[in-house]
């Protein structure tokens, strides 16, 4: 994949019917089986979009879950459901009050209340291996996210005497995830670790466990001679965010990390200047997340390009690529765009692409 400059972080926005369905599904209405018939449908239609809109690496839109944070619980036992952990989660932006109503979706009341243990996969890939017109992509969340919810002092101490105990067991799930999608032929491996952005003002160690904590997770995708991605947001739920900053803090984390691809939010003044890509090691290759997937507008082609010209003062043309800046759905109400929005955007990722790389 190193010539893939039209990238895409994963995440696509669902039909009506699949939310209908996954509402069902909750409220008992709808069995497993009816859902993955549903899910199946929907994930033939989301490949069908992405081959129409010249997309060269195509996901299944992450249809069989609920928020891009599934595959830390999914395929393993030992989670209890608590009344609220939404950690206090401030949503910024027009869009605030409707991303805090969505809160119900992400799955932060689940928190460890026993020994774990993996007793099944944590990603589906079977049916999207079986019709993907082309190489495909899984997503998996960092081992280190979604920590701070699921180890709750008074409940998962019991089973783990601290959370980087926790963490040591999320990463050794992870990486028996890993092995799982390289044995089934995955291309392009994803690590969604969205936790780097907020460390500006965090201790050396801090960093360094996240780091070597991904790291752990990408040596076993490389081995295994898959391409790795490591995606970095600013919150992504319903059009609305979490987070400002840039990434001038980062010359460590840069050289630090194994992945071979950095997808970085670029669509908005909330991530600050290219000028801090002048730390990235000269062999990675930066997905500039310069189109939005959070509002409908089309960004210009002129104004894509020119802005592709400002990083390669800092990074060399060849080892740039674009997408938008997050997924259409981190969770699955979405962002609030309308699918021919959506596939608007991605068409305008492929073009671009097209007339800068060729």
């Amino acid at each position: 994949m190193a010539n893939l400059h039209a990238d895409h972080v994963g995440s696509l926005l669902r039909p009506p019917e699949l939310l209908e369905a996954r509402a069902g599904f909750r409220a008992g209405r709808v069995s497993a089986d009816q859902l993955h018939a549903v899910e199946d449908a929907a994930i033939l239609n989301a490949l069908d979009l992405q081959k129409q809109a010249g997309v060269e690496i195509f996901t299944d839109g992450e249809y069989r879950r609920a928020t891009f944070l599934d595959p830390l619980s999914t395929g393993i036992e030992g989670f209890i459901d608590v009344p609220d952990v939404s950690g206090g989660v401030a949503w910024r932006g027009p869009n605030a009050s409707i991303a805090t109503e969505t809160m119900d979706v992400t799955g932060l009341n689940r928190v460890v209340g026993a020994k774990l243990r993996r007793v099944g996969r944590q990603t589906d890939t079977a049916f999207l291996k079986q019709h993907s017109p082309g190489p495909w992509k899984m997503t998996v969340p960092g081992p280190t996210m979604r920590l701070n919810y699921m180890y709750r002092p008074g409940i998962s101490d019991k089973a783990y005497a601290t959370e980087a105990e926790l963490r040591s067991e999320m990463v050794g799930f992870i990486q028996a995830e890993v092995k799982d999608l390289v044995a089934d032929g995955v291309s392009y491996f994803q690590l969604d670790s969205l936790s780097y952005v907020g460390l500006a003002n965090a201790p050396h160690d801090a960093l360094d466990a996240i780091i070597a904590a991904d790291n752990a997770i990408i040596d076993v995708a490389k081995a295994g001679g898959v391409t790795v991605g490591l995606h970095m947001c600013r919150g992504n739920n319903r059009s609305a965010w979490i987070s400002e900053g840039n990434y001038e803090h980062l010359e460590h984390a840069f050289n630090a990390l194994h992945a071979d691809r950095f997808l970085l939010e670029y669509d908005s003044e909330r991530a600050g200047g290219f000028e801090p890509l002048r730390f990235m090691p000269r062999d990675k290759t930066v997905v500039l997340g310069i189109i939005s997937s959070k509002l409908p507008a089309l960004e210009p082609v002129d104004t894509l390009r020119r802005r592709i010209d400002e990083a390669a003062k800092y990074v060399p043309l060849e080892n740039l690529a674009i997408s938008p800046q997050c997924g259409f759905a981190s969770s699955a109400p979405g962002n609030l765009l309308t699918w021919d929005d959506m596939r608007r955007k991605l068409e305008l990722v492929t073009e671009t692409a097209r007339l800068v790389w060729g």
